[in-house]
């Protein structure tokens, strides 16, 4: 029998690209699908017949009701918030218990996390980072110390290893001299949280990975956040606490790098970021305001205001490179349907020298290069096929594609899962 692989399926500049979507389009042509890394600080936004759901911890293939979905050993769970989400989805009809299968490795999220995580911005002060503030660094934080909680702790001894854990961060916070919260009704909440979880199929889900591999079976593997702010090579601090790249999928799922077939990359027909960080290409002007409000610039979780800009293709060849992204998907292409001009930066001038390098640090003096586009001024949402699209949005697509030396496979120009055309 021929083994399965695993394709990957990542937001390649600083996330909220609309995963969630192709997600939800892609799943029918797998057989598992995975989330390897991150927390509910992610939310991916699904539309179809009528109707809006925002996942935070459930993988997109949620929504498929003959298939497996797994929160792999790399991303973290907060158990009040996930039996939240979990039950609205139940309400709307979808049987999670036999087909949401969850990491025993996962850690867990705890109500003192999320209170060490405003302390810790507090502390900052000017030097914020723009955390969400659901707890997920301080998480993270905790298993790279060998303290954390996991999911599997749940099911021996919870009790004194809860205690035993929420006793440190209570003396950190403490040391902090931040002791204006209460957690009461929160750890209420929390408790009922992973009573909850212990419904659920927890498992070794790398071994029950590899095993489906071995029988054939593919797994889409789905990220959360963007390269941009991965850990190790994003717009360090300004970036999450786990590896979003496709680095992580090995890491988070625990599936050997041969096992990944298609890296699929994922960004917008524009820029967005949210929180604080650099970001060269964000517009201050109307155009940056009619992009966020046309495109519904508002994060899914925070409710936050995105920054907008243009597309910048430093970032994203630099994050093509790091993830070996094989496909590029473009979302969102109809935001900028009434636009008379549209511009890419394809370089970076910093100190008088032109670069289309991604730095080790975005300072300053740093100005992106531009090369203008004549926009394509129709909606796109009424084309069926690529050959159909305007010549002027024809040019500013492949343009890219020469420019990455990657091909733009899939092309999104509405929410709905029906307005995408696949090329």
């Amino acid at each position: 029998m021929k083994k399965g692989k695993v394709d990957a399926l990542l937001g390649i500049v600083f996330g909220d690209e609309g995963k969630g979507k192709v997600v939800d389009v892609f799943t029918p042509e797998y057989d598992v699908v995975a989330r390897f890394a991150g927390g509910p600080n992610a939310g991916h936004t699904i539309i179809f017949e009528g109707k809006k759901f925002v996942l935070r911890s459930i993988p997109s293939g949620i929504f498929a009701k003959d298939k497996v979905n797994i929160i792999g050993n790399g991303c973290v769970i907060a158990p009040d918030l996930f039996m939240a989400e979990a039950k609205e989805l139940e309400a709307a009809g979808y049987d999670l218990k036999g087909r949401l299968h969850i990491s025993k490795r996962a850690h867990l999220i705890l109500p003192t996390h999320r209170v060490l995580d405003r302390a810790y911005e507090a502390a900052k002060g000017k030097a914020k980072v723009g955390t969400t503030g659901k707890g997920i660094g301080p998480t993270y934080s905790d298993k790279a110390a060998r303290i954390g909680l996991r999911v599997g702790d749940i099911l021996d001894r919870f009790e004194e290893k809860y205690a035993a854990l929420k006793a440190r961060h209570k003396q950190i916070l403490k040391d902090l001299h931040y002791t204006d919260y209460d957690i009461t009704d929160e750890e209420k909440l929390w408790l009922e949280g992973v009573e909850y979880l212990r419904g659920f199929h927890l498992t070794d889900t790398e071994i029950e990975i590899n095993r489906y591999l071995k029988e054939g079976k593919n797994v889409l593997a789905e990220g959360a956040q963007g390269t941009m702010l991965d850990i190790d090579h994003g717009t360090y601090p300004f970036v999450s606490s786990s590896n979003t790249t496709s680095g992580g999928v090995c890491t988070g799922l625990g599936v050997g790098p041969t096992d990944i077939r298609e890296v699929f990359g994922i960004f917008k027909a524009y820029s967005t970021r949210v929180g604080s960080g650099p970001f060269p290409v964000e517009l201050f002007d109307e155009t940056g305001d009619t992009l966020r409000e046309v495109g519904h610039e508002y994060g899914a979780v925070t409710g936050r205001n995105r920054r907008c800009g243009w597309v910048d293709l430093v970032a994203l060849k630099y994050a093509i490179m790091i993830n070996g992204v094989t496909q590029l998907i473009m979302m969102k292409s109809d935001v900028m349907n009434d636009f008379e001009t549209i511009r890419v930066a394809t370089a970076y001038e910093i100190g008088g020298r032109t670069t289309s390098e991604f730095p080790y640090e975005i300072t300053g003096d740093l100005r992106p290069v531009y090369t203008e586009f004549e926009g394509w001024k129709c909606d796109l949402r009424r084309y069926g096929s690529y050959e159909e699209f305007p010549e002027a949005f024809k040019r500013y697509v492949e343009f890219i594609e020469r420019q990455t030396g990657v091909p733009v496979k899939i092309i999104s120009v509405g929410p709905d899962r029906g307005e995408t055309i696949v090329r």
